[in-house]
């Protein structure tokens, strides 16, 4: 559910109107509610409300909702994994629908010349499975709206967007049918990706703060406009065609017109076809080469790190206020429950200061779903303090506990009374031995080289795989070997507790298994090995197989190595702070890859069998350089998984390529 405002806007304790809609006014001074006098239904009310209160501050929702008793167990139902993992499985299966839709991205090459017909569904298949994802859609906004209340309804834009988008998507779904299913143009396609980006709190705050940005981006992007169109000018007036056509290459393959001039500087301010407009003049001339390192220096080095310099800074401002914005969240949470189990009969009056007892934060924390260790961590506090009853500062104290990391500790070794065993858990459990295993990994990477090396330049049937099956099998005997030994040494749950640990064994299993299935097909590596068809794949793919697998696991040494383990915690790290902004990415690619079929479906079309020589387009040849001599077949816009490639090759090539079908 989206949040109010700012939580940095929002006062400590929830405002008076709000708590008296809701019952949890009370008097100033540690007084009674008009509720206290109820019967000890209104206890359990209180009870559950502190419950939700607490699950708010841990996810860092926003308290404004109703807390009557049974919008709170929708509440919780709502919020239940279940539920929200039937809501993002919806998304993704309404998401990847356009994989089958027709044009159905269903085929082995997305090459115009080779490309087989796709299998597209009868009408009213996936449109079924559409409908489905509309009616969990409904009871989604449905279900958001009532717990809100209709006064803050009415605030929520993301809910009225939801509403109005399910209402366009649904009368074009019933377009669709009228239809029979054979229009091109489906405008709820596009408005698909809104779904993911209504479900994620993250993705609306990160679109909040690019709205923000767009002003201060606005006169650098104004200066780069004029930047490129000046340099445009300048082009066309400085290659301007010649009365010696032979000196006119220039001109003819990027400085032709308006549009050929302002596509290739565009191009070129991505250094993406960089030396390649600037060699037909820069052979004529290297002065003209003055214009091009100009026309980059300016663009690449001063605008476009100074456009940089501004969404950084943006959205360092943008990450200080989410991080606060969190933590008082957080805390109004832990305060709204305080308040309320301060209201419980069995709490005495204070006209000084509230207070809540230890016995009814346990029974909170029986039916609150957070961390187990948080809530250990909790509970252990309360039976340590000597006190029955806690103050707004020492209830507020304990849920510090949420800030906190955990600390991961492995479970204990397995203590052996042999002497034997003892030294062998000490060999074998010793750092000296993983870097053995490292040293191990190595040296079969280097005999995966010199053989592949070796064979590099010889046919499939001379190749004879005997040495390198017989390496592979003597090192996954030493891999399978070294997995049992780490696990006698430190015991089954301490292996499994270490990440590299469960890597390694992943991989060894997965190596052994395909190393017997190779044995149980082709028998042992022998001499005249051969990589004869059997089954699913020949010897020699498996030997592949096996190879890269092999490769990938000589990855083991990054822990072992601090810096380069460093730099991997960092990018993972970045890797999960950059969820957000990979949601906004998968959402704009998602909606111009749908633009992109609509408007140039079935625009490449190939030329047949013409020969690809260095020639002029008149006498009906293919100029080098151009998208037919290149052989970009492949890169259009005819399904949709080949249009979400063609957006993710370069940031100017969909743009490149929609200029070029369009003129």
């Amino acid at each position: 559910m989206e949040a109010g405002a700012g939580a940095e806007a929002e006062p400590l304790l929830p405002p008076q109107s709000w708590r008296t809609r809701r019952g949890l006014w009370r008097t100033g001074g540690g007084a009674r509610s008009a509720a206290e006098d109820g019967t000890g239904t209104d206890n359990d009310l209180y009870i559950n409300q502190a419950v939700v209160f607490i699950e708010d501050a841990i996810q860092y929702r926003s308290i404004n909702h109703r807390v009557d008793y049974k919008s709170l167990w929708l509440y919780r139902w709502y919020y239940s994994r279940t539920c929200q993992w039937i809501l993002s499985l919806t998304i993704t299966i309404i998401l990847a629908l356009a994989f089958i839709e027709k044009p159905s991205s269903l085929t082995v090459t997305s090459d115009v010349r080779y490309r087989l017909p796709a299998w597209n569904p009868p009408c009213g298949l996936t449109e079924s499975i559409e409908l489905l994802c509309f009616l969990v859609f409904m009871v989604d906004v449905s279900v958001k709206s009532y717990l809100i209340g209709w006064e803050e309804f009415w605030k929520n834009k993301w809910l009225m967007a939801y509403i109005l988008t399910l209402v366009v998507s649904l009368a074009d779904w019933i377009v669709s049918l009228s239809f029979l299913c054979t229009e091109d143009m489906r405008i709820r396609r596009i408005l698909r990706p809104f779904f993911l980006l209504q479900n994620s709190s993250m993705m609306k705050k990160t679109l909040k703060s690019i709205n923000s940005t767009l002003p201060e981006m606005a006169s650098v992007v104004l200066l780069l406009a004029v930047h490129l169109s000046l340099f445009t000018m300048f082009a066309m007036l400085l290659f301007a065609r010649t009365k010696d056509g032979q000196q006119d290459k220039e001109w003819v393959g990027y400085f032709r017109n308006l549009p050929d001039s302002l596509t290739s500087l565009l191009v070129l301010l991505t250094t993406a076809n960089n030396p390649d407009v600037m060699i037909p003049a820069y052979s004529k001339n290297r002065a003209y080469s003055i214009f091009f390192i100009l026309f980059t220096v300016l663009g690449n080095l001063f605008l476009m790190n100074l456009l940089t310099a501004i969404i950084y800074n943006q959205f360092r401002g943008y990450l200080l206020k989410s991080v606060q914005s969190s933590l008082f969240r957080r805390r109004l949470g832990i305060r709204a429950a305080f308040e309320v189990l301060s209201s419980l009969k069995e709490t005495p009056a204070n006209t000084q200061q509230s207070y809540v007892s230890v016995g009814a934060l346990l029974q909170v924390l029986q039916k609150v779903e957070m961390d187990c260790r948080c809530k250990q961590a909790i509970t252990r506090s309360l039976k340590m303090c000597s006190c029955d009853q806690l103050s707004a500062t020492q209830f507020q104290k304990l849920f510090e506990e949420l800030d906190k990391d955990a600390i991961k500790q492995h479970p204990p070794s397995p203590e052996y009374q042999s002497h034997f065993m003892q030294k062998m858990q000490f060999a074998f459990g010793h750092a000296y031995f993983g870097y053995l295993g490292n040293v191990v990994a190595l040296a079969n990477i280097i005999s995966i080289c010199v053989v592949l090396v070796m064979d590099a330049d010889k046919q499939p049937s001379e190749r004879d795989d005997f040495f390198l099956g017989a390496i592979n099998c003597f090192f996954i005997l030493y891999y399978l070997l070294e997995m049992l030994l780490k696990i006698l040494a430190l015991g089954l749950k301490r292996y499994l507790s270490y990440p590299s640990n469960r890597f390694d064994g992943l991989l060894t299993v997965i190596l052994l298994v395909l190393e017997i299935a190779t044995f149980a097909v082709y028998g042992f590596p022998h001499p005249g090995w051969r990589p004869e068809f059997m089954g699913l794949l020949s010897l020699w793919d498996m030997v592949r197989l096996v190879n890269m697998l092999i490769v990938f696991r000589f990855l083991r040494i990054i822990p072992n190595m601090k810096f380069m383990a460093l730099v991997v915690t960092t990018l993972l790290d970045l890797v999960k702070n950059l969820r957000a902004f990979a949601g906004i990415l998968v959402v704009v690619f998602y909606a111009f890859a749908i633009t992109g079929i609509m408007l140039f479906k079935g625009a490449v079309v190939p030329l047949g069998n013409i020969s690809a020589v260095n020639t002029t387009y008149d006498n009906g040849t293919l100029q080098c350089g151009t998208y037919e001599q290149l052989e970009y077949w492949p890169n259009n816009f005819d399904d949709f998984a080949v249009s979400l490639i063609v957006d993710g090759i370069r940031p100017s090539f969909p743009l490149c390529l929609s200029l070029r079908l369009i003129f």
